[in-house]
């Protein structure tokens, strides 16, 4: 692995734990027991400071050391979380995000810019602590007293930190730079003295320049703790072997030392000697005792032997680490893939379906038994790698409604309201390609409702509801497709002044009969607002069109259902996937089109009184439309007969008349042009196995045009019962008996 993917894995890892720490954050005042919480927010920052080190990314470094500070602050108990130190954790989350942003377009060192940003939030973290005055560098947590520091002993070492660090021959293959580890310990103090081992280097000739042979001794002068001195070697922790002896320990530890390295004990020695850890007659007692056999003892064993630590603790230590050696492990199983190659992978599964399906007609006009055996078996693996890639472009959506904790969080505090986020089927799975591009629209919805939906406290309060108001995501499979819904418990929509504003702006006719979802509908169009005043958020209704164009684009409606003083829930229905999807042929006259198969019902045959548009399936009213007229498609009808397919979407059901039922076909989406955008009723095409074109019906905007020529039919009857013609009394009849 080369520094360059290194880098770009170091800046994926960093924007997933900034919303690790960000959703931490944001979950802390709801939660009772805040420990887990608070440590998992700690590592995050820790970790992205870690890794910076790596990289040489000294501005993240110091920005983030300070708030790892904070936070330990925070993890000890002696700083107390509040709700104004949550909101500046939250600001230095966005501020290290854009630190990591500049690393991505090349800014690996800090400038003015980046350090003007960050000011306000040192000086509001130094407030925190009562530390002003204090800079950022020099916000380091005291240092804890080590255990073996309080076993009494006649005589101590030096005042330093002694460091034997022994790298692994796998750590330059891991892409790491041991320098960066030393250029990292800077960080937390001076090094007094280092001393570089390479004695263990073999000939020239049998070197491999992949492997590491360094090993370094170093008296580091800080005051860290132990456990802050051990992170510096979080990453490389198992590859290389670590000892840390703290300052003022025991003579009979620095020996022991020694004698662990046999091969280099006078350099080390030596080296402690001149830092004063050991006097030179106990160095050479030390060199002139036949060193002893030291066994490899676990840390839990060592531990209890210097009665450091109770035996429970080591304990709970050793089930801890094994908990989080399985944890790792489970890790270790999944691989980060780039977009881009799931993207072709996609887009060659297609190819394969297309080329299958002529293979498997060829097959068929050839006739030959084992050549259709071996073509079905070949059809039935196809589907199989089909489904297998879909599903690696498949994410859960609760990454994206886990977003909307920090929007709700800030806008509620811009606008003085008290509201509580409700999250629900955050593990409904969509396709990659969805989930991003639903986030704007959901956006906007969101903060739509927070501002015009929901009410202020005190106004709740005199309505008779709680002064907490609930905006509530949720999200769930239906019919083939993905239904979301942003719903709120506010003053709901206004239908009069709705219907008044369009009247004015001409988008309805005064005295003309629409119905409550019309309505609503009206305020998805461009510039509709009835907004009393403009706020910095979007008022409800501007923008929207925005909303519904890009929910549109993606194939899929969005729908307002609202009650005046109760709330608002609105509706966006999406397709799984906009790649490959199970459809089913028909044919009318020599054309054939593709029907999605999750969203039919069944089918049944035509069976209508002349002229009538809707048919009685099993006692309830069914409307149809004909595909021959809709497309003006040429020709005879057949004479065995026409068939109805029965189509279904957001609960209700409408009946499509074609001439032939061709059936199953794996469909690939191949979208239309953009001279095409403004054909309805059709949403893709597909390439057949005979090489020829077909159109895939766009299902929601049919059931849509039935269910609106059915409403207008019924409307037409009623409001003028002296001339109903034949069709309309008919309908009534037959939706009489359905009821």
């Amino acid at each position: 692995m080369n520094l360059d993917q290194a880098l770009l894995i170091f800046i994926a890892e960093s924007r997933e734990l900034l919303e690790d720490m960000e959703s931490s954050l944001l979950a802390l005042e709801q939660t009772q027991d805040k420990t887990e919480l608070i440590n998992s927010i700690f590592r995050a920052a820790h970790t992205i400071k870690g890794s910076s080190g790596l990289f040489s990314l000294d501005h993240v470094v110091a920005f983030t050391h300070v708030v790892e500070n904070v936070l330990d602050k925070v993890r000890a108990g002696t700083l107390p979380i509040g709700d104004e130190l949550v909101a500046t954790l939250l600001l230095c989350c966005d501020h290290i995000s854009s630190l990591i942003d500049g690393v991505q377009g090349g800014q690996t060192k800090g400038d003015a810019t980046t350090t003007e940003a960050g000011a306000p939030l040192l000086a509001a973290l130094q407030t925190a602590l009562g530390t002003l005055g204090i800079t950022g560098a020099a916000l380091v947590p005291e240092r804890e007293v080590d255990a073996t520091q309080r076993i009494v002993d006649k005589r101590v070492g030096s005042d330093h930190w002694h460091i034997s660090l022994q790298f692994g021959p796998e750590v330059l293959r891991m892409g790491m730079d041991p320098l960066s580890f030393i250029r990292y310990l800077t960080t937390l103090g001076r090094i007094v003295d280092i001393l570089t081992l390479p004695d263990k280097l073999p000939a020239a000739a049998d070197m491999d320049p992949e492997v590491c042979y360094l090993a370094y001794e170093l008296e580091l002068e800080s005051q860290a703790d132990k456990s802050a001195i051990e992170r510096a070697f979080e990453f490389v922790r198992d590859d290389c072997r670590v000892r840390i002896l703290p300052p003022n320990s025991r003579v009979e530890e620095y020996i022991r030392l020694i004698k662990e390295s046999p091969e280099v004990t006078e350099r080390v020695g030596e080296l402690m000697v001149r830092c004063g850890a050991l006097t030179r007659q106990e160095l050479d007692n030390a060199l002139n005792t036949q060193a002893d056999t030291i066994p490899q003892r676990q840390l839990g064993s060592i531990l209890l032997e210097q009665q450091s630590v109770p035996a429970e603790v080591v304990d709970a230590a050793l089930q801890k680490q094994k908990q989080v050696k399985e944890v790792q492990a489970q890790e270790s199983r999944s691989v980060r893939v780039d977009a881009d190659k799931l993207d072709q992978l996609i887009n060659l599964v297609g190819e394969l379906i297309i080329a299958g399906a002529s293979v498997n007609m060829i097959a068929h006009r050839a006739r030959v038994i084992e050549l259709q055996e071996a073509t079905s078996k070949l059809s039935m693996l196809v589907e199989e790698v089909r489904d297998s890639a879909l599903q690696l472009r498949m994410v859960k959506i609760g990454a994206t409604f886990g977003r909307f904790q920090r929007v709700v969080h800030d806008v509620s505090r811009d606008l003085g309201k008290d509201i509580a986020l409700i999250i629900e089927g955050e593990d409904t799975e969509l396709d990659k390609t969805v989930v991003e591009k639903i986030g704007d629209p959901l956006m906007h919805l969101v903060r739509n409702s927070m501002d015009h939906g929901i009410e202020s406290a005190e106004l709740r309060i005199a309505r008779g509801k709680p002064a907490q108001g609930t905006l509530m995501l949720n999200a769930f499979h239906d019919s083939g497709a993905i239904v979301i819904t942003v719903q709120d418990d506010g003053g709901g929509l206004k239908k009069e002044r709705i219907l008044a504003k369009a009247i004015e702006r001409g988008l309805a006719e005064a005295g003309h009969h629409l119905s409550d979802s019309d309505i609503y509908a009206l305020v998805f169009e461009p510039g509709f607002s009835t907004a009393e005043q403009i706020t910095n958020l979007s008022g409800r209704g501007v923008g929207l069109d925005v909303v519904k164009r890009n929910i549109t684009a993606l194939r899929g409606t969005v729908g307002i259902a609202s009650e005046e003083g109760v709330g608002t829930i609105v509706t966006v229905r999406l397709p799984l996937t906009l790649a490959i999807i199970d459809g089913f042929l028909v044919e009318v006259g020599k054309r054939v089109f593709a029907i999605p198969l999750d969203m039919i019902e069944e089918c049944v045959a035509y069976t209508a009184e002349p002229d009538h548009d809707y048919t009685n399936l099993r006692g309830q009213v069914l409307p149809f439309i004909r595909l021959r007229e809709l497309f003006g498609i040429k020709g005879n009808k057949p004479v065995k007969g026409e068939n109805i397919v029965v189509l279904k979407y957001a609960g209700q059901k409408a009946g499509l008349v074609v001439d032939t039922l061709l059936g199953e076909f794996q469909t690939v989406i191949k979208p239309l042009g953009q001279m095409f955008n403004q054909v309805t009723c059709i949403s893709g095409s597909t390439i057949l196995g005979s090489g020829d074109v077909a159109l895939i019906l766009d299902v929601p905007a049919l059931v849509r045009r039935c269910i609106s020529a059915q409403s207008k039919s019924a409307s037409s009857a009623q409001s003028n019962s002296n001339s109903n013609n034949n069709s309309s009394s008919a309908y009534l009849q037959l939706e009489g008996k359905a009821a």
